[in-house]
């Protein structure tokens, strides 16, 4: 039983990466890199319980963390134009 959800977390994620590919927007692919990340925890967690190895979960909550960064940085980076710019100084510095 276990397996057959490990396989359906995988055909998510093949489609979670279809959609990153074909995605017509820059934010449809964002969502879409987003998602394979979510569904990746899921998996680690998932494979963590089939294998009888609890510190999976660790890797796993580790995994969205970086997950959540990286949406964030990549969020903040198309928004401003650059890494580390709060949004009160890139509007005083844009000429």
């Amino acid at each position: 039983m276990l397996v057959v959800i490990a396989l359906a977390v995988l055909v998510s994620i093949g489609c979670a990466l279809t959609r990153a590919y074909l995605g017509p927007t820059l934010f449809d692919r964002l969502l879409a890199v987003n998602a394979v990340g979510s569904l990746t925890v899921l998996l680690i967690a998932l494979l963590g319980f089939i294998v009888g190895r609890p510190e999976f979960i660790d890797i796993a909550i580790v995994y969205s963390l970086l997950n959540y960064i990286g949406v964030v940085a990549v969020l903040q980076f198309f928004e401003s134009g650059r890494f580390g710019a709060s949004r009160r100084g890139s509007e005083e510095e844009k000429p």
